[in-house]
């Protein structure tokens, strides 16, 4: 797994995605006015995801699944892609739970 740290051209804030091996994203950010925001933002998912008491799920109305990865005040670091079942959206809880400080960081700011 990777974070993935990149610039918006729309807005000019600075996000960040943890993406599986696959390339998949799991988790998105907020968007953050700086740079050291966003790798703030990756240091919280470090600390904070591997507690399941810190994961909302929901259900869309369309019925697929989906999370958010709140921060010890409740704030939300990261949410999730949508999935098509419950299993699904476990599995990717599961993946935030094993990102760990050893997940490279890739800036796209500096290409």
């Amino acid at each position: 797994m990777k974070f993935e740290i990149f610039k918006s051209e729309k807005n000019g804030k600075f996000y960040f995605n943890l993406k599986a091996g696959n390339g998949q994203v799991i988790l998105s950010s907020q968007g953050y006015a700086n740079k050291a925001g966003a790798k703030n933002g990756i240091a919280s998912v470090q600390t904070n995801g591997n507690n399941l008491d810190n994961y909302e799920t929901k259900v869309a109305s369309n019925g697929k699944h989906h999370f958010n990865l709140l921060s010890a005040n409740k704030k939300i670091i990261g949410s999730s892609q949508m999935y098509a079942s419950k299993d699904s959206m476990n599995k990717g809880i599961k993946a935030v739970v094993n990102a760990s400080e050893k997940d490279k960081i890739v800036d796209l700011t500096l290409s």
